[in-house]
């Protein structure tokens, strides 16, 4: 969703709660298809690099190739480490369950440290116009999107502006 798109909504509350959530479903269905089948213990790190490469696709030539988003305004998640980890889990457990209770923990636990640094140079402060905000939210002052509150109150003032940067009507 919207939490994993924008850097300015990877916030410390609902993107580290939502993205992992909805994240870990696709590699514990390949995880389980790939274990119970043939043995193989890293089905949740190839979902994980598949989706990668699918987002960093998505990410380069629609919000980068049509809109001119800057790369670093929406990049997705890192979840290569908490993939090791469920992998890791059911290699060493051989257990669904033990994999669904211990390796579901990890892969919410390892989420955020695992994203830290590539998050923390956005949660710098800076000063912009006598207020204080942090990067990620001066990006997402100047790159307004539909939907968000500045585009809201952008609608409610009458300066409307579309992704090509011309005011609309």
């Amino acid at each position: 969703g919207d939490w994993d798109f924008w850097t300015d909504w990877k916030d410390r509350r609902l993107w580290v709660t939502v993205a992992p959530i909805v994240a870990i479903t696709f590699p514990a269905a390949v995880q389980a298809c790939l274990w119970g089948r043939y043995r193989l213990p890293w089905g949740a790190t190839v979902c994980v690099l598949g989706l990668l490469l699918g987002e960093w696709v998505n990410r380069y030539f629609n919000f980068w190739g049509w809109t001119y988003f800057p790369v670093n305004f929406c990049f997705p998640s890192q979840l290569i480490p908490s993939a090791i980890i469920l992998d890791v889990v059911l290699l060493l457990s051989n257990s669904f369950t033990f994999t669904a209770v211990a390796g579901a923990m990890g892969w919410g636990l390892i989420f955020y440290p695992s994203n830290w640094p590539v998050i923390a140079p956005l949660h710098v402060p800076v000063e912009y116009n006598g207020m204080m905000m942090t990067l990620a939210d001066l990006q997402g002052y100047h790159y307004v999107r539909t939907g968000t509150p500045e585009y809201i109150r952008m609608v409610e003032k009458g300066t409307l502006r579309t992704f090509g940067k011309d005011v609309a009507p």
